[in-house]
Formats: C-alpha cells, structure tokens, sequence
C-alpha cells in the first residue's frame, strides 16, 4: 500500500525540502571560505565532519530527517546494493530524538541478526544521556554492562567506518532478580498490587476463570484480607469453599466451588514451580529503577537465565512493571528526555494466549504511561509477535533481518516491508539480507513526523559484550542499597492469619457451644435420673409400709385365733371340771 497520500509523508517531503534548500545555502557560502583544519566532528545524527564532503541525493534526505537536537545515536546510514557490497557513510548518522523515545518503539528480528547488541548499545547511550534504563536479561547477554569492552582491531575499524568514538566504558548497573531466584537483588509484589488480571494470565486461566478469580480479590479487598502472597489467596479461596464460607462464596456473584477448585490447583502448580517467592514482602517500589549516578543514567538489568523455563511468569511480570510504573508516576507531558526507558524482552512471550482483558490493559498501558515520561521497546523476533493494537502506538523501529522458510514467514516479511514509510529500498529484498548488526530504521522527529527509511550499520557496544562473572555481579549486589531494602523476607499478618484465627475462634465457640449443649444434655441426665429414683424411694417406701401393715393384721389375726383357742379350751375343761367328766 502506498504511503504517497499520507499527511506525515507530506510533511516529512517538506522538511526534507527545507533541509536540502539549507544545505545547498551552506555549500554556496562555504565555497568562497579557505579551508581550514579538520574540526571536532558533530557525531549527531545527519552531522558531517568539517572538509568532508555534503551528503547528497537520498543521503542528504536521511541526514536531514535524522537532525534533531538531543539525540540517542544509534549508527550510520549503509549505502550500496543489498546482497553486494555496502559502505557506510559516516556523515549520515541515524538515531532517535530524545524528546520522542517516549513514542515507544519496536526492535525485531530473526534470532542471530544483533537484536541484544543493538538494545545493549541504546541502553549505553541512554546512559550517557543521563537517562534510566530497564531491562530483562533472558540469556545473561547483559550482565557484561557492568564491565569495560574490550578493544580489538575489528571493533575499532567498525567504529572508525560509521563514525564511532568508541572507549572502552562501564556502566552503572544495578542487578535484579525475582524472587531472589538467581544473582540480583530480589523483586517481590504482593498478590493484591499484582491484580487479578496479571495473576489469571501467570496461572492460565480462560476469561471464565479469571472473571472468578476477579471477584474473589474483590471479596477479600471487601473484608480487609491483605492478600500478600500465594498462601493467602489460597486460604481465602479454601474458605470460600469450606462449609463456613459456601454461603460467602455464593454472595459474591455466583463463583462455582468447581471453578474455584480449578484456580487453588493452578495456584498449587505454580508454587511447586517455586513462584511463590515472588510474592510477598518487602514489595518492590518500582519508582527505585528511576535513578542516576552523577550525570549517568542506572542500568536496571533484570536476570532471569534461573527462570528463564517459564516465560509466561517472567513477562507477566515485567508487564506488571511497566503497569505498577504508570500508576505511581507523576504526569510530566513532553519533556525534553523521557525518565525511563523499559526494554520488553521475549516480547512475544507475553501475548501469547493472552486473554482480552488482559491485551486491553496491555494497550491501555502502553498509550498512556508516555505522559508520564516513561517510553517502551518491544524486543521481538517478528513484528507480527505483537497485536495490532500494541503496534498501532509504537512511534519508533529498528527492524533487523528477517527470515522467510515458509510461506507464513512469506507472508509476514510482506506485511512487515509494506509497513515502513515509502522510500528507494527493495524492501522485501532488503529485509532478507541484511547483515549481522544491520537494520532498518524509521523513528519520529522532533515533529512528530515519521524519518526516511535508513539502511543502518548499528554502533558497537562500548561496555563488555561478553557476560560478567559471578563475583563482579555478587560484589555489585553486596554492595546495592537495594538489597538491604529488600534482601530479606517479610511475613506479614494477612489473610492467611486472619483466616486461621477466624477458623480457631470459630473452633472454639463451637467447642464451647458443644461444652455447654453437653453439660445441659448431662445436667437434663442426672435430673431424670434423680428423678427416677426418687420415684423408686417412694415407691419402696410405700411397699414397706404397706408390708408392715400387712404384717400388722397377720400378727393381730394371729392373737385373735390364739384367744379364740385358749378360751375355747378353757371353757371346755371348766365344764368337764364341773359336771365331772374325766379326760381320757
């Protein structure tokens, strides 16, 4: 698709007018001038050193679109045929306006073509320019940083061809690691500041289960339940399943017991991962990674070869980063240099599977932390890694070789050419067959304008390109204030906690509960028990008295028969004593 209706490409086509129109004014009145000396040579881009000779044709276009008053250099214009032979034109030198790396930008390419030397190099020149940096280091490609480069004659006859003082230079580098998983001072977050959205994506959920996983932070943040590590959004999620919380867990929008069993087991598959140092405290303040030491910007470099197996948690973190930056920063509208680069690694990691939520705040994210004066690069293989929406706001592109093996690749490198502004270059060609450390650039002027198309060789870094030792990265981390503020651990009383106690104190009502019901049940016991046998007492006692009546009559029935009897005999022997009869 042609760009030629563009308002940019109009806009651009005048200034490139106006430029040539000043350099053709320049000549004219350098011609009656003597020749003097060589000067110090401007190494701005599109400066030409004194006695050498103007850039001319499409040259002088780049040199006029890459003129900017503070700039971050990053090489020298390649001019020649693609496949052949290149010479780079070192009065031509391509880089970014300062003022506009907070328009974001991208840094692609296949694997092997320079993609970490080139962010090493930017990083070094922010830097120099006094300008905050963050990056993950994947690989421990960075940690060299911290050292001086070493000098060689192939270095130096680089940097000689593109116009390159090169000095062996170190850095001021502070070293970071998540979780203390690895060398680095240990970045932690809690569960609450991390967010519901970043958490469903660590875990993997679908959009069902993180609009769950939503509603059960809301509930905790409801009930005062601090959420600062794995274990308390575990117990606040038992809970919610447990008998004494079934009636909670209903309340709070319909979350079923089985998506919430789903959610307590990716959160066990996570801490068997050994994330769950990542959470806690003392949470990480990211304002810290905005710092300077004398004129020099801090090297914030994140290591993460420990933890490289598991990209999904390392970029949702870094997202996290960038996310945590955009609500603590200040607004500062357009500066003259952004506050804070942030170099998003293995870009491609964090949008794969991404949910919509999760992209919508990816978008929103990225739109709006430039007003607050912080500006991001995506590092990726292909730009077609990165969703539309992303790429739509990011204002400045280094794109490095690109490989075409199947018809998909085909089909990128096509999308990826039709996307620069329209410029000389074959650019499908081009893009195939740049060399180790080359690339294609377009940025944003000062005008907010996008710059012609450049063929750049990129500047070589000036620290070491090899990694630091162990020792050099423990002797900086032993010796960062960092890591006396967050080196060690703190377990806090939160959720876990307050739920515990909540389900002793429960235990215990219901113990005395069950005390009191049992000692009223015993006491009803004894009292019927008492009952009855005060019952039976009388009963026997009414027995006995009716036995002693009864033996009563029997012994007076007795004495009655006995009187009867003596009288009878008594009366029968007076009458035989009186009539004279005889007893035989």
């Amino acid at each position: 698709m042609s760009d030629a209706s563009t308002p940019e490409l109009a806009k651009l086509r005048e200034a490139a007018a106006a430029a040539q129109k000043a350099l053709e004014e320049a000549e004219r009145a350098a011609e009656g001038a003597s020749a003097s000396g060589p000067g110090t040579p401007d190494t701005g881009p599109g400066a030409a050193s004194d006695g050498a000779a103007a850039p001319e044709g499409y040259a002088a276009e780049v040199a006029a679109g890459y003129a900017a008053g503070a700039t971050l250099p990053l090489g020298a214009l390649l001019e020649g045929t693609p496949g052949g032979e290149a010479t780079p034109n070192p009065q031509v030198q391509v880089g970014f306006a300062l003022s506009m790396l907070n328009r974001h930008g991208l840094v692609a390419g296949a694997t092997g073509t320079g993609k970490t030397k080139t962010l090493q190099g930017m990083a070094e020149g922010l830097s120099l320019a006094g300008v905050p940096v963050f990056l993950a280091d994947i690989k421990g490609d960075l940690s060299g940083l911290a050292l001086p480069g070493a000098d060689n004659p192939k270095i130096a006859e680089r940097a000689a061809s593109i116009g390159q003082d090169w000095t062996p230079t170190r850095y001021p580098v502070e070293f970071y690691s998540l979780g203390g998983i690895g060398k680095g001072v240990p970045i932690r977050t809690t569960v609450t500041d991390f967010g519901p959205i970043l958490m469903s994506k660590v875990l993997g959920l679908n959009e069902t289960q993180e609009s769950s996983l939503t509603l059960i932070f809301h509930w905790a943040d409801k009930k005062g339940l601090a959420l600062l590590d794995l274990k308390d959004l575990q117990s606040v999620i038992a809970h919610l399943t447990s008998d004494e919380g079934k009636d909670e867990l209903k309340g709070i929008g319909g979350v079923s017991a089985a998506t919430a069993g789903v959610i307590l087991r990716e959160i066990v598959g996570l801490e068997g991962q050994g994330a769950d140092v990542f959470f806690g405290e003392p949470a990480f303040t990211t304002s810290d990674l905005i710092a300077t030491r004398g004129d020099l910007g801090v090297l914030n470099v994140l290591e993460l070869p420990a933890v490289q197996d598991r990209p999904q948690l390392f970029s949702t973190f870094l997202m996290w980063l960038l996310a945590d930056l955009f609500q603590d920063l200040p607004e500062v509208g357009d500066a003259d240099k952004p506050k804070l680069v942030f170099f998003f690694d293995e870009a491609h990691l964090l949008f794969a599977d991404a949910s919509k939520d999760f992209l919508q705040q990816v978008v929103q994210t990225v739109r709006l932390i430039r007003s607050k004066g912080v500006g991001v690069f995506f590092v990726t293989q292909s730009p077609k890694d990165v969703p539309a929406d992303v790429l739509a706001q990011l204002g400045n592109r280094v794109q490095h070789a690109l490989r075409a093996f199947t018809p998909d690749d085909a089909t990128a490198l096509r999308a990826a050419a039709r996307t620069f502004p329209t410029s000389p270059y074959d650019l499908e060609r081009l893009l195939q067959e740049l060399g180790t450390g080359e690339a294609v650039v377009t940025v944003l002027t000062e005008k907010g304008a996008p710059s012609p198309v450049a063929w750049t060789r990129v500047r070589a870094p000036q620290a070491s390109m090899d990694p630091a030792g162990d020792a050099e990265i423990d002797r900086v981390v032993a010796a960062s204030a960092g890591q006396a503020k967050y080196g060690t651990p703190v377990d806090a009383e939160s959720a876990f906690e307050l739920l515990q106690a909540r389900a002793q104190e429960q235990a215990a009502a219901q113990e005395a509960a069950a005390g009191s019901a049992t000692a009223a049940q015993e006491e009803r016991e004894l009292a019927k028990e008492r009952a009855r046998l005060e019952k039976e007492a009388a009963t026997r006692e009414r027995a006995e008295a009716r036995h002693k009546e009864q033996s009563a009559r029997d012994r007076n029935r007795v004495v009655t028969s006995l009187a009867k009897t003596a009288g009878t005999v008594l009366v029968r022997e007076l009458t035989r004593s009186l009539f004279g009869t005889r007893k035989r």
